[in-house]
C-alpha cells in the first residue's frame, strides 16, 4: 500500500504520535484515518498504563481563581521530570484540571482515598432506599453498587466525566498527557475554596 505522505502528517496532528508509529497504523488499518487515530490511542494507553508505575518526583503548582473571585482551586500535579513539567501540554492539563474541580467540586482524588466508613455508609443507605421502594432482596445489592459508582463520579476527580467533554473521564485527560509526554503523571493534591464555605 502506497501511502500519501499528507496521511501521517494528519495522523500525527491528531493522535501526537510519532511519524513511524503513524505509518505503521496507517499501513495496519489500510489508510482509514479513524481506525489508525483509534489503533495508536489504544497502544498509547497501554502504554500509559505501563508508565503509571513510574515515580513522579518533579512537577507544578496550579493556582486559579474564577472571574467573579468566589472560588478558588490549588493543586499539586507531578510528573517525572523538570522538561516534561515545562511542556505546554503539562501546563494546559493542569489548567483544565483546575477548571474542572472548580465547577464540580469533588472531594477526593480517586475512590482509594475515601474512608471504608463512608463507603460502607452510603452503600448502607443506597441498599434502604431500594429496600423502601419495594425491589426484590436479589436486585437491592446490584441497585446499591450501581448508585455506589454513581457516588464515586460525583466526589472523586478521576473519576468525573470531563465538563468539556463527557465522553471523557479525567483519567483520560491525563493519560491522554501521558502518550504525548511518554511520562508518568499524577495529581499528588489540591485544595478548593469558595467564599463562606467550611
Amino acid at each position: 500500500m502506497i501511502l500519501d505522505a499528507e496521511m501521517v502528517k494528519q495522523l500525527r496532528d491528531i493522535t501526537g504520535a510519532g511519524f513511524l508509529d503513524c505509518k505503521k497504523a496507517l499501513i495496519e488499518t489500510e489508510g482509514n484515518l479513524d481506525k489508525a487515530a483509534e489503533l495508536l490511542r489504544q497502544k498509547g494507553l497501554t502504554q500509559a498504563l505501563k508508565k503509571m508505575a513510574r515515580e513522579t518526583k518533579s512537577g507544578i503548582i496550579e493556582a486559579y481563581i474564577h472571574h467573579d473571585r468566589q472560588v478558588g482551586v490549588i493543586l499539586e500535579l507531578n510528573c517525572e521530570t523538570d522538561f516534561v513539567a515545562r511542556t505546554d501540554e503539562f501546563k494546559n492539563l493542569a489548567k483544565e484540571i483546575s477548571l474542572q474541580i472548580t465547577a464540580m467540586s469533588p472531594i477526593y482524588i480517586s475512590r482509594e482515598d475515601v474512608p471504608v466508613e463512608e463507603i460502607e455508609k452510603e452503600k448502607a443507605l443506597f441498599e434502604a432506599q431500594a429496600r423502601e421502594s419495594g425491589k426484590p432482596a436479589q436486585v437491592i445489592e446490584k441497585i446499591a453498587l450501581g448508585k455506589l459508582e454513581d457516588y464515586f463520579k460525583n466526589i472523586c476527580l478521576l473519576e468525573q466525566p470531563y465538563v468539556k467533554d463527557g465522553s471523557k473521564k479525567i483519567v483520560d485527560l491525563i493519560k491522554d498527557v501521558i502518550t504525548k509526554t511518554g511520562e508518568n503523571i499524577t495529581l499528588r493534591k489540591f485544595v478548593r475554596m469558595k467564599v463562606n464555605e467550611d
